[in-house]
């Protein structure tokens, strides 16, 4: 009742993802934790990377947030983390080479990983502070040169998935998500797919949520809604 009295006085405050209860926002925090740990761990001790260089790229944590508190977004699918950390590198470091002042490098290698990464269906968030990274490069990441994106971009965030593929096998979430089409039912009579498209073309917003997941959410909801009103 209290939180309830919470919410209501500071809508600020509600939680703006649907579905997730404590226990998930948990798993999620022992997941990145494990995750950061075990990826930077190796990367020190493994991986030839000069002194001068992180070992772990900020962005990493980004990524880290989707992969674990929300796996099934598709932004946090293993091609949008792999895939959308080193384009954006490969923009930024793009970016810096060719415009000479910093700040505008910055604003063009974050504008060009959104369209690159949308044009190769992996947008991922963290890829723009991958990008921002890059493109306004310290000495050190600019004498890299485009081997930043392998060293240690690339490495991270291939480590990074298969740390988490093993950590959501045991903690029971689907990843790389797949929607559990077995639970949906029969879509209802008068109701099609096309009707789904059509009102997302009309809202003229993008969603955090695949295609397949939201056909399967809103079978669910109308056979609960069957099963209410027969009651």
């Amino acid at each position: 009742m209290t939180s309830n009295r919470v919410r209501s006085a500071l809508p600020l405050l509600a939680p703006l993802l649907a579905g997730a209860s404590s226990r998930d926002r948990l798993v999620a925090s022992l997941g990145a934790l494990l995750a950061i740990t075990l990826v930077a761990a190796l990367c020190h001790r493994l991986l030839p990377i000069p002194s001068s260089l992180p070992y772990l790229a900020a962005p990493l944590g980004a990524s880290a947030v989707l992969v674990f508190a929300v796996p099934a977004s598709p932004l946090s699918q293993p091609w949008p983390v792999i895939g959308g950390n080193v384009i954006s590198a490969l923009i930024g470091t793009l970016a810096a080479h060719l415009i000479p002042r910093p700040e505008i490098a910055g604003g063009a290698a974050v504008g060009g990983a959104i369209l690159v990464m949308s044009l190769l269906r992996c947008l991922h968030a963290p890829g723009g502070g991958t990008a921002l990274v890059t493109g306004m490069a310290s000495p050190a990441i600019a004498e890299s040169g485009y081997g930043f994106a392998v060293l240690p971009i690339a490495i991270d965030a291939i480590l990074l998935v298969a740390v988490a593929y093993l950590f959501h096998l045991v903690s029971g979430h689907s990843y790389p998500h797949r929607p559990p089409v077995k639970l949906a039912p029969a879509m209802p009579e008068g109701f099609h797919r096309d009707d789904i498209d059509r009102a997302l073309a009309e809202m003229g917003d993008a969603f955090d949520i695949s295609r397949d997941d939201l056909d399967l959410l809103l079978a669910r909801a109308e056979h609960h809604a069957e099963v209410r009103l027969k009651a």
